[in-house]
């Protein structure tokens, strides 16, 4: 039997890698003379840029940034060569000019410069959080020769539009007496008069790994979905809607930019950044499970296996809309391979929009459904080796 083993992070509770090396150990403990390919996945957010650089035989390198409230801290950029990317993804990458064989790509994660795991829960406050962090780590990139960035833009602890990032880059942010603003926060918005210059021309082209879909305004925009996850109280909720809207207005005017990006899908994503960074004409957006499924080799992993294992913290309708258990889920079955899915929990909806109420597909909640949440992250590791190994067991008959 030869099994693929894909686990995307359990959130608070166990990395990709984690997961996928009890998952192993399980299976390799019941059954010695099974072949068992371990493939930690990521969709774009946390664990993006290491194990994507990872996969490519590229480097991580740490540059001192500052975080989401602007402490200082230290972050990663992966390095990787152009020419050992898969065909695929350099497709789906597509610079209007096709790098060099040896031209350097950078991998950087705003997770880890402007991530929601930085700040501790009672410090979330969407109005203060700035991607200022990230904008160094994209500079950093561009010093250190990346001819192409490749921007996750998942687990973003910010709603400041990308002005963060952009302030970084380059872009001026000025007062009424002309003096400087710095980073660009929400908090400062009603200070901004103006914004002067443009991304530094050192910048190479930016693509943002995104799959979210959300707009940037109205009900389903991220002030509405996001932005109470990263600490908005519920009765700030107009209030941020309003300046966001004038922000974006200001963005466009000063970019020159089509008022239709408002309503693009995905505008929304990371609390607008992908809005600000789309703005200046220079990014562009490509599906970031598309991305990491062409990098990791989905389709040739999948045909090897026999069985495929996978899961993550939660499994519901949306794990289908690019996150990558529910591909590589989706892949497996069109493939008539058999899929066995974990997850802390398991909507329902999620085998319904699967279509998994067929023998080839198994999902398995591996916590109780009275823990608390508190509880059931701490248990996680133990639940995930002891749900596993059942199954493993059950293999066996």
């Amino acid at each position: 039997m030869r099994i693929l083993v894909a686990f995307d992070k359990f959130k608070g509770s166990l990395t990709a890698a984690r997961a996928c090396r009890i998952a192993t150990r399980e299976i390799k403990r019941l059954h010695p003379d099974w072949t068992v390919e371990s493939l930690p996945v990521t969709d774009g957010g946390d664990g993006f840029a290491a194990l994507l650089t990872e996969a490519a035989g590229g480097t991580l390198n740490a540059a001192p940034v500052s975080g989401p409230l602007l402490e200082r801290t230290n972050a990663n950029v992966g390095l990787v060569t152009w020419s050992r990317l898969p065909a695929a993804a350099r497709r789906l990458l597509a610079p209007r000019r096709e790098p060099a064989a040896d031209a350097a790509v950078a991998l950087v994660e705003l997770a880890e410069a402007s991530g929601l795991a930085l700040v501790p829960p009672e410090h979330r406050d969407c109005w203060r959080t700035t991607t200022y962090g990230t904008g160094q780590l994209i500079r950093a990139a561009a010093e250190w020769g990346a001819r192409l960035i490749v921007l996750g833009v998942g687990g973003s602890a910010t709603h400041d539009l990308g002005l963060g990032i952009l302030n970084a880059l380059g872009v001026g942010l000025r007062a009424s007496d002309g003096s400087k603003i710095r980073p660009g926060s929400p908090n400062q918005w009603d200070r901004i008069t103006r914004l002067d210059g443009d991304l530094f021309d050192a910048i190479p082209p930016i693509r943002i790994a995104c799959d979210v879909e959300n707009p940037l305004l109205g009900p389903a925009g991220a002030a509405a979905v996001f932005a109470p996850q990263k600490g908005l109280r519920p009765e700030d909720s107009d209030a941020l809607e309003a300046a966001t809207a004038a922000m974006a207005d200001r963005l466009l005017q000063h970019f020159g930019g089509d008022i239709s990006l408002l309503a693009r899908p995905g505008a929304g994503a990371a609390g607008g950044t992908a809005f600000g960074l789309l703005a200046t004409g220079r990014c562009e957006r490509v599906s970031g499970i598309d991305l990491v499924a062409a990098w990791l080799d989905f389709e040739k992993r999948i045909g090897q296996a026999d069985l495929v294992l996978t899961g993550e913290g939660r499994l519901d309708a949306s794990s289908l809309s690019g996150k990558a258990p529910g591909t590589l889920a989706r892949l497996a079955l069109a493939a008539g391979k058999r899929v066995a899915l974990f997850a802390g929990e398991v909507d329902p909806e999620f085998s319904c929009a699967l279509g998994a109420n067929q023998p080839a597909c198994t999902s398995t909640a591996i916590n109780p459904a009275d823990l608390s949440l508190e509880a059931a992250i701490a248990a996680t590791p133990k639940s995930l080796a002891t749900a596993v190994a059942a199954w493993a067991e059950r293999e066996s008959g």
